[in-house]
Parts: C-alpha cells; structure tokens; sequence
C-alpha cells in the first residue's frame, strides 16, 4: 500500500508540475517593457508588408539586427504606401517569390532564429486577404496554397527539390536554390483567429488549415477589449495537438489584473504553449501596460516568472 501511495504520489506530482519556460516577445519598445515588468524579452516584433526590404523601406537586415535574439517577423500582403495588396492566389502562383527569396536569404544571413507569421488572422475581416472579401483570388483554397508556398520557399533547399514539393500540390516551380532554413532555426507560425470574425460558416480557422506537413507552430491572437474567455481558444489548442502553441499576440486596453492571471493559468497548466508575445503598442497608446498599474503588477507576478 506504501508503495502504491508513493507512485500515485509522483504521478500527482508529475501532473502539477509548472510549465517549462516560454519565450517571450514584445511588440513595442523593448528595452522600456523590460524595465517596466523586470522581463528579459527575446523576440521583438515587427509587422513587413509584401516587398518592403527589397524594393521599399528599410533593408531586410534592420528588422533581423534590431528584434532581439529571435525576431519575429509577420508578413502582410500591403504594397508601398498602402497602395493595393498582393492576393494569396497571386502568392500561390509565384507573383511574390522575389519578396520570400530575398527574405528568406536575409534570414539564412542574420543566423538567427526566427518566428515567421505569414499571412496572419486569415478569418478576420479586417485582413485583406481573408475569404469574406476580395472575391475568389481570397479564397480559403488559394490561402492554404499560398500559405504552403511561403512554407516550402522560406525553408529552403534547392530549386529542384522545392520545385518537386511545389508542383506536387499544383503550383508553380522556382528557379532560385536557398539556404535552408530548417526547424526550429525558421519557424513558420500559422496564426488564425479562434473565433473568426465575423463568426461565420466558411470563416472558421479550420477552414484556412494549410495541413500538418506546412505548419511549424501555431496559435491564436488574443485580447481583453472588454470580455474574455479562453473556451474558444481552448478549442483550437486542441485541434492540433502535435504542434507547438503560441500566443503571437496577446495584451489589454483596460486595467485587468484578472485577465493578466487568467492568461498566465492558461500558460501555465497548457504545455504545449511555447511562445507569448505581449502587444504594448506604442508609448502612451490605449494598450500601453505602463497606464495599467494593477495589470502590471500582476504581469511582473504570474506572467514574467513563465519566462525565465
């Protein structure tokens, strides 16, 4: 009986233990978020329209020396000065392949890791390229397949190999080789929205599923605009069970210590969870932690001890 009491003693231990450290992101000024909660925040987060750093604004290297030992890039689809975007059926057919070449070498370059998020909320309206506007070239066919060409592009390898890869799941080959970029090195993150917006049939995330063998990681953009409830992204950490969770974003325009401790729960009894990027936005801004002193004091408690 001793012995037996002692097993389901380590087994109830075993499944109370806290979560392993998650890396911890900021989008914002990193060295001021740092000061303010004590954190030592890795990745910085910077969002890079469709050819900016080759063909407008500043260079591919100034995001990848300035986001901290793992930047985190998320890649839009806006052109120069807001005029237009680029489609998923136009990424799909190879029209952006210059932008993922030049990327993708930059990143091979820097020798850092990266999280990459392409193409990120596909199922919330205000994205441009989700499959409630812009007609057929948005699609939720042609986002999985060009959410499948960044995947295959940004990884690398040889033109052969990846042309194989490419023409496999009917698109068009490439004629660049790359380095590759493997796992975990380059991250490529698929990042939908648990609820979508609008909460539609055909607007589910399921829906915008690019398949196992094209998502490094994934996970769900979450917020305290008032109400919130961890059900829906319960939901989704489901899903897929053998991929790595994230939180790309994540953050509140109010001062909530309740949701600050709710979401450190969630990280801390959901193992899966690898990755929390707080959204701080800019100095003095609506979702700038440093006008919320309760919810600060309950980030530097529960949330910052997850990352060390």
């Amino acid at each position: 009986m001793l012995a037996i009491l002692a097993v389901l003693c380590l087994q109830a231990g075993a499944s109370a233990a806290p979560q392993a450290r998650v890396s911890s992101g900021v989008y914002g000024n990193v060295a001021r978020f740092d000061r303010l909660t004590g954190q030592q925040t890795e990745s910085g987060l910077a969002f890079i329209g469709w050819d900016q750093g080759r063909t407008w604004g500043k260079p591919y290297s100034y995001f990848l020396d300035t986001l901290g030992d793992r930047p985190h890039l998320e890649l839009k689809t806006s052109r120069a000065g807001g005029h237009g975007v680029i489609s998923p059926r136009s990424i799909a057919l190879g029209r952006g392949d210059a932008h993922l070449v030049g990327l993708s070498m930059a990143i091979s370059d820097s020798q850092k890791p990266v999280l990459l998020r392409p193409l990120g909320e596909p199922n919330n309206s205000t994205s441009p390229y989700c499959a409630c506007r812009g007609g057929s070239q948005n699609s939720t066919r042609w986002y999985r397949k060009a959410f499948q060409r960044v995947y295959v592009v940004m990884h690398g390898g040889s033109a052969t190999a990846m042309s194989a890869k490419l023409r496999a799941l009917g698109m068009p080959a490439i004629g660049t080789d790359l380095p590759v970029n493997p796992y975990p090195q380059m991250t490529v993150v698929w990042n939908p929205l648990a609820v979508g917006v609008p909460d539609v049939r055909g607007n589910h995330y399921r829906d915008y599923y690019p398949g196992s063998r094209f998502v490094d990681a994934y996970g769900n953009d979450y917020y305290d605009f008032g109400t919130y409830s961890f059900v829906r992204t319960t939901e989704l950490y489901k899903a897929y069970p053998s991929k790595p969770f994230m939180f790309p974003e994540w953050g509140l325009d109010r001062d909530d210590p309740g949701y600050v401790q709710a979401f450190a729960g969630f990280v801390r009894t959901h193992r899966r969870v690898k990755f929390i990027g707080f959204y701080n936005g800019r100095n003095g801004s609506r979702v700038d932690l440093a006008k919320k002193p309760r919810s600060l004091a309950a980030y530097r408690r529960y949330v910052v001890p997850l990352t060390r």
